[in-house]
């Protein structure tokens, strides 16, 4: 028998949950008093009265809902050794938040042209600032270079990109977060496991509930960590006790280091290089199909820019972010260790650029097909029905581009004759329509 029961099931609907569900969940508008009509359209009052019963009672039973799943959650958190003075102090308070569900659909990395995101994420302020940021703190940093084998650039440029150097770690309660997501759905089994995580923090003491605050996908710290990878990677580096990866730099800079090291990090190879592709190039050859030797590569025609040889990159695979029209580059094990960071091929690319200009390095050389319109979600799960449609299987119609999706669109291009760089494009939704 359960000895807890999280707080949102003792009433039928808390006040500390009913507001931002009521303005956020439904939709609802805030109070606002409009012009008054010349014939009044508002409906009669016992239909209103009716309407107001209908969203108070779906209120009720979405309450329920997320009540009964954090009971049902917590179960699983015993039997993994949570005990009950840490459940009840993450789950006594525990609140669905309508804006998390809304931050994770929108997320920009996979809605924006890759350009337009990197306009953003690697704007001239942000490498000014990172300079200044590398020469104020340059003993911290480059003492976690040295130790873990990673470039400081790197690693301030993954702090630039996490909370603009510290300048923002989030606003939302961890808990909270990933217990929206867990409960929702299409995270689910990812959420309930970074929320065991995030529990076990509670329990080593690792910090409170009230500080333990951060993203909308539960990171945290100013280069947000998931509680999971904050139990794995966080280190102690000033040595005062703490992984505190909110306030130590030493701390913050260590534990970033420490993660990229052990997601595969290569101290002698670069994050990437731009290249130039030969005429005639077979773009299926592109996007992750194929890893081989950068010298591989090179025989196939693939050269710099500056037309000398490649580095030397024995696992290497070329990259076409924006098709067969934009810019092309050779990545190995670092940009998959980035990767493994956020997983994201502009949030990748923006990390890398970003440090190579911190370290007094180009941007991006090539142009990038600027006059290309970007899919909004819901073209592409209408580029991803049609596709599987004609027999090119993308796997669920949801809207998101990964491989299969990108498998099916080389295929479709090869069956009438189109380059194969698997790039969604307006003007293939259009002829696939």
């Amino acid at each position: 028998m359960n000895t807890f029961l999280p707080s949102i099931a003792r009433s039928a609907l808390p006040s500390r949950w009913l507001a931002p569900c009521v303005l956020a969940c439904l939709g609802l508008a805030a109070c606002t008093t409009p012009p008054q009509p010349t014939a009044p359209q508002t409906a009669p009052p016992a239909q209103q009265t009716t309407a107001a019963n209908a969203a108070s009672a779906d209120l009720d039973v979405h309450a329920q809902q997320f009540a009964r799943w954090v009971a049902e959650f917590s179960d699983s958190a015993r039997a993994a050794g949570i005990d009950e003075a840490t459940l009840h102090s993450a789950f006594d308070t525990v609140r669905f938040v309508p804006r998390v569900i809304e931050l994770d659909r929108a997320q920009p990395e996979f809605n924006r042209t890759v350009w337009d995101y990197l306009d953003n994420a690697v704007s001239k302020q942000r490498v000014i600032r990172g300079q200044d940021k590398l020469q104020q703190s340059r003993t911290d940093i480059e003492a976690a270079a040295r130790r873990y084998g990673v470039p400081a650039e790197i690693l301030v440029a993954i702090w630039g990109m996490e909370s603009n150097y510290g300048s923002f770690m989030g606003d939302i309660p961890t808990i909270d977060a990933l217990a929206t997501l867990g409960f929702e759905g299409r995270r689910g089994p990812w959420a309930r496991g970074q929320l065991l995580a995030a529990l076990k923090m509670l329990q080593n003491h690792e910090l409170e509930r009230d500080q333990m605050i951060g993203s909308w996908a539960g990171a945290m710290g100013q280069t947000q960590l998931l509680p999971s990878n904050y139990l794995a990677y966080a280190v102690d580096a000033d040595g005062d006790g703490r992984r505190d990866i909110w306030a130590s730099l030493p701390d913050v800079m260590g534990s970033t280091a420490h993660f990229l090291a052990k997601s595969g990090w290569q101290a002698d190879q670069p994050w990437a290089v731009e290249v130039r592709l030969p005429a005639g190039f077979d773009f299926a050859l592109a996007d992750g199909d194929l890893r081989q030797p950068s010298s591989a590569w090179q025989q196939q025609g693939v050269q710099s820019l500056d037309g000398g040889p490649l580095p030397d990159l024995p696992d290497s695979a070329l990259l076409l972010p924006a098709g067969a029209r934009g810019p092309a580059f050779l990545v190995g094990a670092n940009f998959r260790a980035i990767l493994r960071y956020n997983n994201a091929t502009s949030y990748a690319l923006a990390v890398g650029l970003l440090a190579q200009q911190l370290a007094g390095g180009p941007g991006v050389q090539a142009p990038w097909p600027r006059d290309v319109q970007a899919l909004s979600r819901t073209q592409l799960q209408a580029l991803q029905t049609a596709l599987s449609a004609r027999g090119f299987d993308t796997g669920p119609a949801d809207g998101v581009m990964g491989p299969a999706t990108r498998r099916a669109i080389r295929a479709y291009q090869r069956s009438v004759g189109l380059p194969q760089d698997g790039y969604p494009t307006l003007e293939l939704l259009t002829q696939l329509q």
